[in-house]
């Protein structure tokens, strides 16, 4: 049994086609990513949980476009708020769980992608599945994601990576994207890509160690990245520069 899903109508680059918000249990709900602030999509959220008995809203990180809904969803639903990337979330600490009424959720921190985040593990032992909702720690789609918010998040993301892989899920269920098949394929794929990318980093870096970040872009990525990346592309290598120096 899938979670139900509601996609958010905010396209774009980091977005890919839209947030998805999914639902876990009906009566006892974990409404997970509440997804950005728009009518439309709240309104479709509270449609969603009618007649609900309980209501939570989980959150995988503080971004606009997975958490910018959640106080006003809450206050709505008188739900409570678990997770990270609010002040008003709280988080669940070892052993702690959301039992709604198609399985328990727990939290796996999963730094990386933005210094707090977290995955909600679902076991679902009506049919014996194992899933996970990792927030942006991978996508739907390709081998990458953002990854350049903080000193040491290259270090904490491939950490996270053998986090979530220890799960042995049967499948994610990423914010954005369709669901992954593969977990392990998947997982192995976005670190194989992270490993890549620190070495490329590092052998720019070595033959040109005056460069700036912004001139390191231009010879990593080329003249196909769009001006509008090239800022997060910059603070990735940055990034990268730093777990290499470390």
């Amino acid at each position: 049994m899938r979670p139900r899903c509601v996609k958010a109508d905010n396209p774009g680059r980091f977005t890919l086609d839209g947030t998805r918000t999914y639902l876990v249990g009906h009566r006892r709900v974990a409404i997970i990513d509440p997804g950005p602030d728009m009518d439309s999509h709240v309104q479709a959220l509270i449609q969603e949980v009618a007649g609900a008995e309980k209501v939570w809203v989980l959150l995988t990180h503080g971004h606009a476009d997975h958490a910018g809904s959640g106080t006003r969803l809450a206050e709505s639903l008188d739900a409570d708020i678990v997770g990270v990337g609010l002040d008003t979330a709280t988080a669940l600490s070892p052993g702690e769980f959301i039992d709604t009424d198609s399985g328990r959720l727990t939290m796996l921190d999963t730094p990386g992608h933005s210094r707090e985040h977290v995955t909600f593990h679902w076991i679902d032992r009506r049919n014996d599945q194992r899933a996970a909702f990792p927030g942006d720690l991978v996508l739907g789609v390709g081998d990458t994601t953002w990854v350049g918010e903080y000193v040491g998040c290259v270090a904490d993301y491939l950490d996270s990576l053998n986090r979530l892989r220890a799960l042995e899920c049967d499948i994610l269920y990423p914010a954005h994207g369709p669901p992954i098949e593969d977990p392990s394929g998947t997982l192995y794929a976005y670190e194989a890509h992270r490993r890549s990318r620190i070495r490329q980093v590092g052998k720019v870096f070595a033959a040109q160690p005056e460069a700036t970040a912004a001139e390191l872009v231009k010879v990593i990525y080329g003249p196909a990245l769009p001006d509008d990346l090239r800022g997060a592309a910059a603070m990735s290598i940055e990034a990268t520069l730093d777990f290499l120096a470390s």
